[in-house]
């Protein structure tokens, strides 16, 4: 019996000694690569239903961008997370920044900036992590500064507002984002 509890006594004591060097140096946490885990499916799915629709015409592709892509997106947010795209030439009104994103693509935009992934602290123990998009060759079918006339035409009844053209390969396009 006493052994008994002398064993007990000392896996309490190893309890509490492992329970005391956990508080006092807790595990950190890779933001970054928590945030670029959740925006991955994101952006997978959103590429594999682009060149899906491209390989369509690019009409389809825009169907993509202002269909599917928000769907997959809302999919994807789940238990507490949210996620999306956003730009400083924003051709979809519904994809204007969150609050806490603005500043982030402010510094994106800055004269000589060379935006890179980050992360944000939104709120205590709620982050953001942005990854930019660069415009790629292939874009420029819908987003460049000299589009096929169909193709400007039903930009234009999509978007009449829309401000996501006369960019180059290479130019920042535009944000993808994920709140967690």
């Amino acid at each position: 019996m006493k052994r008994r509890i002398l064993s007990l006594a000392a896996a309490a004591a190893l309890l509490c000694a492992c329970s005391e060097r956990q508080d006092a140096a807790p595990a950190t946490r890779d933001l970054a690569a928590e945030g670029a885990a959740l925006l991955a499916p994101f952006k997978s799915n959103l590429m594999q239903a682009l060149s899906a629709g491209m390989q369509e015409g690019p009409a389809e592709a825009i169907d993509v961008c202002s269909v599917k892509a928000p769907r997959i997106a809302e999919e994807l947010s789940v238990d507490g997370v949210r996620m999306g795209r956003s730009s400083h030439k924003l051709r979809n009104p519904d994809n204007a920044p969150p609050d806490w994103l603005v500043p982030v693509l402010d510094s994106y935009t800055a004269p000589a900036a060379d935006p890179q992934p980050t992360t944000v602290e939104i709120a205590p123990g709620r982050h953001g992590y942005v990854e930019p998009i660069i415009t790629q060759p292939l874009c420029l079918t819908c987003h460049g500064s000299d589009l096929d006339a169909d193709i400007a035409a039903s930009i234009a009844e999509r978007y009449p507002e829309d401000r996501a053209t006369g960019f180059e390969a290479g130019d920042l396009r535009g944000v993808f984002w994920v709140e967690y």
